[in-house]
């Protein structure tokens, strides 16, 4: 293997954005008894690629005694995402200096609803190095290599590029005149005015932006799951608190170490949240409860609650500021003593 073709994985792993799969490193070994090539690459769980998502046929139910097959038809709207996120992946490709030599459908993965990534970039650039070729006739084959993408997209078939009429038949019936055009400039013949900065520009400005919108209430929508798995994540560490302080049998030589002082007010915090119980002496279950208390408690607020002994003969009334000053305290000794 030729140390200079390693030259293109460096550059690779400096390409970033969010519709390529990014590298990481390359390197040969015999640890499976040959000269292997080993690339590495960020790693998506559970995705598949658009030939198996789109293309590929799948079984379905038997109808009419008989199995069959069926791959349905792309929506138009997620069609359109999927080119302007490879346009956008390849313009970037493109003004590094490099070629892309994978935009197809078996290398292109789906890593979330209408997610798409270009994976197994810099494999060719190792394999078939040359440092005589040419970058620009490399990055016209993307262009024709995204061509026959989209047809195969359109017509549930890598080889729909093999019957054109036909394909152009499929297209124009399910697809709009727009993506027909686009579809048929990029399979054009090369010239000096054929780049990916026209094909964008022939996707349409109004396009780009609704999938900007797209985009953000994407990410308005997973900032809102991250804050209430933080909520969730600020409420565990307050029990994991609780369980390393309640019931502790002995603590400095205290054998009631868990009883007395501010650790008894935890205590009865404790049973004041989980420990309720109705006018019949029957367990109340109450999840609200116990997440507004929860909540108050990691915020120290100034409510005030009445806490009761479990023998009904004495009561305290503390704020939720004043408990959580309790917890800090005991978990702070039983931290310090942990060193």
């Amino acid at each position: 293997m030729n140390q200079a073709a390693f030259g293109a994985i460096e550059t690779w792993s400096r390409v970033e954005h969010p519709s390529i799969v990014r590298v990481r490193e390359a390197f040969t070994t015999r640890a499976f008894n040959d000269n292997s090539l080993v690339v590495a690459y960020e790693y998506y769980p559970n995705a598949q690629t658009l030939f198996e998502m789109h293309i590929k046929q799948k079984p379905t139910v038997f109808q009419h005694g008989r199995l069959s097959t069926f791959s349905a038809a792309l929506p138009e709207a997620t069609l359109w995402s999927y080119m302007i996120q490879i346009a956008s992946a390849v313009k970037v490709v493109h003004e590094a200096g490099l070629a892309v030599r994978m935009v197809d459908a078996t290398k292109i993965i789906v890593t979330g609803k209408n997610k798409i990534r270009i994976g197994s970039c810099g494999i060719a650039d190792v394999l078939m190095y040359d440092p005589r070729q040419d970058t620009a006739i490399a990055q016209q084959e993307d262009l024709a290599m995204f061509g026959r993408l989209v047809f195969a997209l359109c017509c549930n078939s890598l080889a729909a590029i093999n019957t054109l009429p036909k394909a152009l038949d499929i297209m124009g019936r399910q697809y709009s005149a727009d993506v027909k055009a686009l579809a048929l400039y990029l399979i054009s013949k090369p010239g000096p005015h054929k780049s990916i900065t026209q094909v964008i520009d022939m996707i349409g400005m109004n396009r780009v932006l609704h999938e900007m919108d797209d985009m953000y209430s994407s990410v308005n929508r997973l900032e809102a799951e991250l804050m209430s798995e933080l909520e969730n994540g600020r409420l565990v560490r307050l029990l994991c608190k609780f369980g390393f302080i309640n019931e502790r049998p002995v603590f400095a030589r205290e054998p009631r170490w868990s009883e007395t002082g501010d650790r008894y007010i935890i205590k009865l915090f404790r049973d004041y949240v989980f420990h309720q119980v109705d006018e019949n002496g029957n367990p109340v279950i109450n999840l609200s409860h116990v997440l507004a208390c929860l909540n108050k408690l990691d915020a120290g607020t100034d409510e005030r609650i009445m806490l009761v002994s479990r023998d009904e003969q004495s009561c305290l009334v503390v704020s939720y500021k004043d408990v959580k000053a309790c917890v800090d305290a005991a978990f702070g000794d039983l931290a310090r003593a942990s060193r």
